[in-house]
């Protein structure tokens, strides 16, 4: 009688369990730093409390490779950020899953897939940095050429570009201004081997970039513009910019579902939470990232976001294809080399 009464208990437990609704899951991949992911996921999970919301915050090129490794079992399931550059590669690849969100008719062609694989969400402007408590605003370069000035010798910072799609886009545009006449990387290469003889460090990442400007290890850079603004207003960081009067390249930030993500739907109800016109805003004022689509309200966005951004025009598709070989070049021929 107790074995019997036992068995039963275990079978009711048994059916409650697979009666209850399964814990929704949703793992992310993204480079948008540690502070706006957990506002987003948290906020998120008022909405959707019963969602198992993960992410892994690296940079956008290592999120690509980490995809193609897992092509054929996928692990992620939404990739949110990265240059649009970078998304194209994926789709090229294969990596992303068509979505037409339900506000697809509200950006540009420019900031979409043509076949729906990833849509843009902000703009991201590459500008000049400096450490303003060393460096005058005056005094500041005004243009990319100025970096090159002798004056910098040795105090110049820059984040590897190799894993950063910032970085990847200043090198790629300071190559195209010269190839886009000559048909030849060369010259940009030479400009890479002055700004060589100028960095003092090329730094692991974005933060330790901002850290060492700060304890003035270099005084001048060349960085995005929201990291900028994060530093300067949230942590209080001495930091001034310049928009580089010849133009600056302007990423389109995007993002994407994984193709065979294990959890699509659910991608799909972060896709579109994360860039309504309201998480838009909130994403403008509190983490500086200037929205793309054309329906916000650009009175509820900071002054500086309306104002007119010189844009350098690039053929971003050739820098696409490109940035792998010239990178390699600057790598391993230009590199550490100008000052043996």
């Amino acid at each position: 009688m107790l074995l019997t009464i036992a068995c039963l208990s275990a079978l009711l437990v048994s059916c409650n369990r697979s009666s209850s609704p399964a814990a929704r899951k949703l793992l992310i991949y993204t480079p948008h730093g540690q502070d706006l992911l957990r506002d987003f996921v948290a906020r998120y999970k008022v909405a959707h409390p019963e969602t198992d919301v993960e992410f892994l915050d690296m940079g956008s090129r290592e999120i690509l490779e980490r995809v193609r490794a897992e092509r054929n079992r996928p692990q992620a399931d939404l990739w949110w950020g990265a240059a649009h550059t970078t998304f194209q590669t994926a789709t090229d690849e294969n990596l992303l899953a068509p979505y037409r969100p339900t506000w697809a008719d509200k950006i540009p062609n420019s900031s979409r897939d043509s076949q729906d694989r990833w849509y843009g969400t902000y703009q991201t402007p590459e500008v000049i940095v400096y450490n303003s408590d060393a460096v005058r605003a005056e005094e500041a370069p005004k243009d990319w050429d100025d970096v090159l000035d002798p004056k910098w010798r040795d105090r110049i910072l820059i984040r590897n570009p190799n894993p950063s799609d910032s970085m990847r886009a200043i090198f790629g545009a300071m190559i195209w201004r010269f190839y886009k006449d000559t048909g030849s990387p060369e010259k940009g290469y030479d400009w890479l081997r002055r700004l060589d003889m100028n960095v003092h460090e090329y730094t692991a990442d974005g933060t330790l970039l901002m850290q060492k400007l700060v304890r003035r290890e270099g005084l001048i850079s060349l960085w995005n513009l929201p990291d900028v603004w994060i530093y300067k207003e949230q942590k209080g960081f001495p930091i001034g910019y310049v928009f580089p009067a010849s133009g600056t390249p302007v990423i389109t930030d995007g993002i994407a579902i994984v193709r065979g993500a294990p959890n699509e739907e659910e991608a799909k109800r972060f896709y579109e939470f994360v860039t309504t016109p309201e998480s838009l805003v909130l994403a403008a004022k509190k983490y500086y990232r200037i929205p793309v689509r054309t329906d916000v309200d650009r009175s509820q966005l900071p002054a500086w976001m309306n104002e007119r951004v010189n844009e350098m025009p690039l053929d971003w598709d050739l820098l696409r294809k490109q940035s792998g070989e010239w990178l390699r070049y600057w790598d391993t021929e230009i590199r550490g080399r100008s000052k043996r």
